[in-house]
């Protein structure tokens, strides 16, 4: 059911290394410049990987306030920290640049990551304006560069926004690997960190038997056991942080205590 890259995994582990701000972000910290940007990220890669996670998937969540349309500069300095990882990478990567998928294709495709994620389709009223992905430019990107092989995983509903698209979740979902030829639909809740509706996560799953379907957030070692009943997989960020705060270094003990118990469920 799940890919390739995750080997013989019956249910997926995706751990988050979120990246410093960027340069051109408001809190990108000038004095510490790259080289503070990959120690930041290399720090916590070592205790992900450390602690068994199945993958690693780097995001920019610290660049708020968040854009639709990655800059030069952010998108240069994102795929160099990338780069600069990739020497200690025991695990398959994924890149995701927020909110903008041609950005998280390109990036992906030039850095070798066998995964992106991003909100490729759907309208939605968000923190940042009126929300239209451009999925067809990001898919004729990847096809262009000729990495037809990295999956694009599709999160369905949007945090910090409100979907304008009425249909049933599992509509849209069913909808976007039809039209939209999605490798895998991820389903959120309404913000970083916090948990998928239950009903939601289960109606997707259902619609879409030979898809694999992931918890994208709120994912924590108290809710795993219910949704790896339903799910395929999970993205993890949040609860890996020291006392569970997105924006804190990634805390070792979390990361064990959590991939100890998942050993358990599967």
């Amino acid at each position: 059911m799940i890919f390739d890259f995750f080997g013989n995994k019956s249910k997926a582990v995706v751990s988050m290394a979120h990246i410093g701000a960027l340069p051109g972000s408001p809190l990108y910290d000038a004095d510490r410049g790259l080289d503070g940007l990959i120690e930041g990220v290399a720090a916590d890669v070592e205790k992900l990987q450390a602690g068994g996670v199945d993958a690693i998937m780097f995001g920019n969540e610290n660049d708020r306030p968040y854009v639709f349309k990655g800059s030069p500069e952010s998108i240069a300095a994102m795929t160099a920290v990338v780069q600069a990882i990739k020497p200690m990478l025991k695990v398959p990567f994924g890149v995701n640049y927020l909110w903008d998928p041609v950005s998280s294709v390109a990036i992906g495709a030039v850095t070798g990551a066998s995964f992106v994620r991003e909100i490729f389709t759907g309208v939605f009223a968000s923190d940042m304006g009126i929300w239209e992905p451009d999925c067809a430019s990001a898919s004729r990107l990847r096809h262009n560069l000729r990495r037809d092989d990295m999956k694009m995983f599709f999160n369905i509903n949007a945090e910090f926004a409100h979907a304008l698209d009425q249909r049933p979740i599992e509509l849209r979902a069913k909808s976007a690997v039809f039209s939209s030829l999605a490798d895998a639909i991820l389903v959120s809740g309404p913000i970083t960190g916090q948990p998928a509706d239950a009903s939601n996560l289960r109606k997707v799953a259902e619609v879409l038997p030979d898809v694999p379907v992931f918890a994208n957030t709120g994912v924590n070692i108290d809710n795993i056991a219910d949704i790896f009943s339903v799910a395929d997989g999970c993205i993890i960020g949040t609860h890996f942080k020291v006392d569970g705060n997105t924006w804190n270094a990634v805390d070792a003990d979390r990361v064990n205590r959590f991939m100890e118990k998942v050993e358990g469920l599967r």
